[in-house]
């Protein structure tokens, strides 16, 4: 048996963050690693992964690339983090302390190409990418030099070829801008969450949580790439065709913001439109219960807002961020990926960030954040361990930090939370995590009985002392008895607020059913 090292076991955990393989594919990667002999290098975990299929090229050369990055941050050399990110020792040898020059299967006297697969610890690493979610540290065009950053003065230094991104001229059509305007006017009217433009399919609203189309005819290939154009940018429309997505925010003069999500699909280009409330909401307005105001009162610490994506984290933070913009003097620092809701300083200095316009990544804006004297930072999405490891630090070191995850209960947020770090650097992560972290809020939104809108169902965990044991002690699954017995603390079951929903009539029993965490609960 050969377990892997901490630094092997990145990959993998950088490749689930990013959705990009399951758990369950992780975990399955693991135990075939563990099978192998440990002085085959050319075994490691990545390699297990791309093997069985769970990643395409692409994407194996970005998670590596990824993962190297995490290791250089770390401060091991260029050369040390290649090896460690393979399961061999820093100085490269294999583990069992054979050099890697020996430990590697010799090549065949009459070998073809090399595989693309094959292992060279020290080729360059020509074209690696940052994992999918469009949060790469460093451009496509960006010229990264030699032997610059970190890792600068080994050897001669690497050296990385620029690539270069071609120019692409915005196909201008005002038939096209004037329906756009029209199909998302019509989305803000109807009280649509979403627009969905297909090439090949009608326009689609979605309503209430279901799509309905649009009576109007198929989008055609062109129009697909016209109608996408014509409500972006320049820029945006060249970052579009060279990386094939776009995510950002469009402004549609006197009918309002959008998120907005461009992609090319096997029928042409297609997007997904979100509309932005230009009104932000209130805790009341929202159907949340007054205890929800106690996560505004806080002066340092960690909340979390967790659910599925669509299910109004922004619209519960924007009501808290108002109400401490109202009732306190302070300064606000929002990242967000777009912005969503503008706030206006009321007795609060707000700045908010967009990710990718007004800074390069997460990190860089939460490190940047530090310096700007903040009382409130808000993080749009915890998505990797860089930004998680921040944002544990800024609430350690005196700030109010709201974040969001996408998970759909207060224990599996915890679990989250903690899993981003390697196995080595839990136990003091959990004893950060303990003190730091004042509460969970996790949601999700529910078709009304009526059919004629949606509600709030959540589950609430608030810091106290016993929750802080269990943190620190990783054992969580006590969390649930904790959950049950808090209600005087304002704590919540999702299944206990989904009864409560239930017995005033706003639900039907099958939808609870649906939503709940045990469903036998509504039999």
């Amino acid at each position: 048996m050969a377990e892997p090292s901490k630094e092997e076991l990145l990959f993998g955990r950088i490749a689930v963050l990013n959705k990009l393989i399951s758990e369950e594919q992780f975990n399955e990667a693991v135990e075939i690693r563990r099978r192998r002999d440990p002085s085959d290098v050319n075994q490691d975990l990545g390699r297990i992964v791309k093997a069985r299929g769970f990643l395409d090229d692409r994407q194996y050369r970005s998670v590596r690339g990824a993962q190297e990055k995490a290791l250089l941050k770390k401060g091991h050399s260029a050369d040390a983090a290649k090896f460690l990110a393979r399961g061999m020792n820093a100085d490269g040898t294999a583990p069992g302390g054979t050099s890697q020059a020996a430990a590697a299967p010799a090549a065949p006297a009459a070998a073809s190409a090399p595989e693309p697969d094959d292992f060279d610890p020290m080729a360059d690493d020509e074209g690696e990418d940052e994992p999918a979610g469009g949060h790469a540290e460093a451009t496509d065009d960006e010229d990264e030099g030699e032997g610059e950053g970190e890792g600068e003065g080994e050897g001669e230094g690497r050296k990385k070829k620029k690539k270069k991104r071609k120019k692409y001229e915005r196909p201008n059509d005002g038939t096209a801008y004037k329906t756009m305007a029209a199909l998302l006017k019509k989305a803000r009217d109807s009280g649509s969450s979403d627009l969905h433009m297909s090439a090949g399919a009608k326009p689609l609203l979605r309503l209430h949580g279901q799509l309905t189309p649009v009576n109007m005819p198929e989008i055609t290939r062109k129009q697909g790439s016209l109608l996408a154009a014509s409500v972006m940018s320049d820029e945006s429309w060249n970052d579009f065709m060279n990386d094939n997505d776009w995510d950002g925010s469009v402004d549609i003069k006197g009918v309002g913001r959008f998120r907005a999500n461009v992609l090319r699909q096997r029928r042409g280009v297609s997007a997904v439109y979100r509309v932005i409330n230009t009104v932000i909401p209130s805790l009341d307005g929202l159907g949340l219960p007054k205890t929800f105001e106690r996560f505004t009162t806080f002066h340092q610490g960690m909340v979390l807002v967790t659910g599925a994506t669509g299910s109004g984290k922004s619209s519960t933070l924007a009501a808290m961020i108002d109400m401490i913009n109202g009732n306190r003097k302070e300064h606000i620092i929002t990242m967000e990926d777009p912005i969503e809701f503008v706030y206006t300083g009321k007795q609060c200095n707000i700045t908010q960030r967009q990710v990718g316009e007004h800074t390069k990544n997460w990190g860089n804006a939460l490190r940047a954040a530090l310096r700007e004297d903040p009382d409130v930072i808000l993080i749009g999405e915890m998505r990797d361990l860089d930004t998680v490891s921040l944002g544990i630090t800024a609430a350690e070191t005196g700030h109010l930090v709201y974040g969001t995850l996408h998970t759909n209960s207060a224990i599996r947020t915890i679990d989250r939370l903690l899993d981003v770090f390697p196995p080595g650097e839990q136990p003091q992560i959990r004893a950060m995590v303990s003190e730091s972290l004042k509460g969970v809020i996790s949601q999700q939104l529910i078709k009304t009985a009526d059919g004629k809108g949606r509600v709030c169902a959540y589950e609430v965990l608030t810091w106290t002392p016993a929750v802080a044991n269990i943190i620190r002690e990783g054992t969580t699954y006590k969390l649930l008895s904790v959950l049950q017995t808090g209600k005087r603390l304002g704590m919540t079951l999702m299944d206990d607020c989904l009864k409560n929903l239930l017995k005033e009539g706003k639900i039907t029993k099958e939808a609870a059913r649906v939503a709940a965490h045990n469903p036998k609960n509504f039999a």
